[in-house]
């Protein structure tokens, strides 16, 4: 087990006014009990009885759990204690010393570092060749926030009115869109949808790389119109994307929320830590059990546990504490707090594939991953925060439906000036583009279980891909569309052979086999502790973000989504954990009305 090391920082004042107040209540016990409980003694026990007692303890300290812990300790009065089993994501308090987790354009590095990143696979998918899928998410300060592309993208108004129509009851668009705004920093300044007073900085890609021009081009050559803001009243198009990158940095939830708010006094923040159950005194949450360095520990909360380890951990960690299906739980001997089948189910993830054509021209970014190269771009990006180095390519991209009758985008493209090979583990061979598609709103859905009590162990992971008719037909469209667009005038001059799928794929049935053999997760996890009503059977979280049936404990991130939404998910957890803030505090809904949404004029089309 790795060594912990604890984040407090007090200010002398408060510290002072703390060991008075021990003194005294020291001071008046003794009166109580006589001279035989000694004033030095009471005071130690009451010491520690302090460390280990907060008002909140938060499990996870990533794209959630940074945001809770931010928004809680605003409150002077709230204690908060923040539990991370990953290591922080800086060394030495430099951002620079850990540059692969800031430099924009280093992302893939972490994806495939195990010091950084769960490393989860899935059960073999018996759809999809029974390959077994990776998994990276988040284990570091920032959680995946500081592992991703950095793609800035909240879906579709019409996923948070559908939740609403699911049973999350005020997670509408017009009681969302106010949290997306009060967590953002937009650079082009606020509006009717965008936020400027934020702490989460997102801005526009700065290349201009004609590649990227070429895509958003041949897209309206192909019928589709351009949207200035795919965030805002109009997602349906091809525009250029935002990121979450600030001044040439990653700008995760560790950097917009956490480290800010690390000189409260009311905030501790903890690296290395494993929680390993939540403890209960009958069905009343009073803490968490957590592993420091090798050794087991508690600590206790007086309000509320809240969980935000996404999309698996929260699951897991509920199962391992005796919440979940009370039969799966009874076979691995845990005892049962509370029957709650909905945990680990509902499990929903995108998938997505590469679409792969070589350039004619050498202007990809293939000459900049030659070593000699990557050197110089690290160089000015270290110097500098400028570069190539400052951001990570993927700044176009687009929605569109799949056929007519479709009322809002079910397929999202990101396009790339470069190839990716095997999650970026297998460096790029040719001067070639790609464009990452897929669809938003597959109709499989999975599980996840418990292998083992053992905490560190992974569990089982099922999400069932490609298991409906629909599923499939969808990726095949998949490429049709992006061939078409592909094969617009705009990329005349740029467009070699197709690498993947290859000239050779033509009809439905060698389609169908290259997705089976190609498509991966775009590392969209979620809803596994779906939000819902009290009467719903598979809801774990009601409305207020609370674990149904027992009492002081939530759980806040991506895990507790109804349903996945129409785009990438570090957005909307963002969202959800400003909400649940409020929520938690006690403060009315932020609500804005009859904010305008694009729709087709037409559904009689696909375009």
């Amino acid at each position: 087990m790795s060594y912990l090391i604890r984040v407090k920082c007090y200010s002398p004042v408060s510290e002072m006014h703390q060991v008075a107040g021990a003194l005294l209540r020291a001071h008046r016990l003794k009166n109580v009990l006589g001279s035989k409980f000694p004033t030095s003694r009471a005071l130690a026990q009451l010491s520690s009885e302090n460390a280990a007692s907060h008002n909140y303890v938060i499990v996870g300290a990533g794209s959630a759990g940074c945001v809770l812990a931010s928004r809680l300790t605003e409150d002077p009065l709230s204690t908060v204690l923040l539990l991370e089993a990953g290591p922080k994501d800086t060394l030495l308090g430099s951002k620079r010393l850990m540059w692969k987790i800031h430099m924009p354009a280093a992302l893939t590095y972490n994806l495939c570092n195990e010091n950084y990143n769960w490393y989860y696979h899935t059960v073999p998918q018996k759809h999809m060749d029974n390959r077994v899928m990776y998994w990276p998410r988040g284990r570091v300060w920032g959680g995946s926030s500081s592992l991703n592309a950095m793609v800035y993208i909240r879906g579709h108004a019409e996923d948070y009115n559908r939740w609403s129509r699911e049973g999350a009851v005020g997670w509408d668009y017009e009681h969302c869109l106010p949290y997306f705004k009060k967590a953002q920093t937009h650079e082009l300044g606020p509006d009717q949808y965008r936020g400027g007073n934020g702490p989460l900085h997102v801005s526009r890609g700065k290349t201009n790389h004609p590649l990227h021009r070429a895509f958003l081009e041949a897209a309206q050559q192909a019928g589709y119109p351009f949207t200035d803001d795919m965030n805002g009243y109009q997602q349906e198009g091809f525009g250029w994307m935002d990121m979450t990158i600030h001044k040439g940095q990653r700008w995760s939830t560790a950097s917009a929320y956490l480290r800010p708010a690390m000189s409260r006094p009311n905030l501790s923040v903890t690296k290395k830590t494993i929680v390993t159950k939540i403890l209960f005194q009958g069905t009343k949450a009073i803490g968490v059990e957590y592993v420091e360095n090798g050794q087991r520990k508690k600590a206790f909360a007086n309000k509320e546990v809240i969980l935000s380890g996404g999309a698996i951990n929260s699951p897991q960690l509920l199962m391992l504490s005796g919440i979940g299906n009370a039969d799966d739980l009874k076979k691995l001997g845990i005892p049962v707090v509370c029957h709650l089948p909905g945990v680990g189910q509902n499990l929903q993830d995108h998938l997505e594939v590469y679409v792969q054509q070589k350039c004619t021209k050498p202007i990809t970014l293939y000459n900049a991953q030659k070593p000699i190269n990557m050197v110089k771009i690290g160089l000015e990006w270290l110097w500098k925060f400028t570069g190539e180095g400052a951001t990570a390519h993927l700044e176009s991209g687009g929605f569109i439906r799949s056929q007519a009758g479709v009322p809002h985008p079910d397929i999202q493209f990101h396009f790339l000036p470069s190839q990716v090979i095997d999650h970026g583990r297998v460096a790029s061979t040719t001067e070639a583009f790609q464009v990452h598609v897929g669809p938003m709103r597959s109709t499989s859905t999975g599980w996840l279980k418990l292998k083992t009590t053992n905490p560190n162990d992974h569990p089982i992971i099922e999400p069932n891909y490609m298991s409906t008719e629909r599923d499939i037909w969808e990726f095949r469209q998949c490429v049709k569309l992006t061939r078409e667009i592909f094969a617009q005038k705009a990329f005349e001059k740029f467009c070699g052979p197709e690498i993947q799928p290859g000239n050779h794929v033509q009809s439905d049935k060698e389609i169908d086999a290259f997705i089976r053999q190609k498509a991966d997760s775009a590392y969209h996890p979620s809803c596994t502790c779906k939000m819902g009503q009290l009467a719903d059977s598979s809801a774990v979280v009601d409305p207020q973000t609370k674990v149904i049936g027992v009492e002081n404990l939530r759980v806040v991130d991506a895990s507790i989504m109804p349903s996945v939404v129409s785009g990438n998910l570090n957005a909307p957890t963002i969202m959800i954990a400003e909400k649940a803030a409020d929520i938690i505090k006690g403060l009315p809904p932020l609500h804005e009305r009859n904010v305008p949404v694009y729709r087709p004029k037409t559904l009689e089309t696909q375009r």
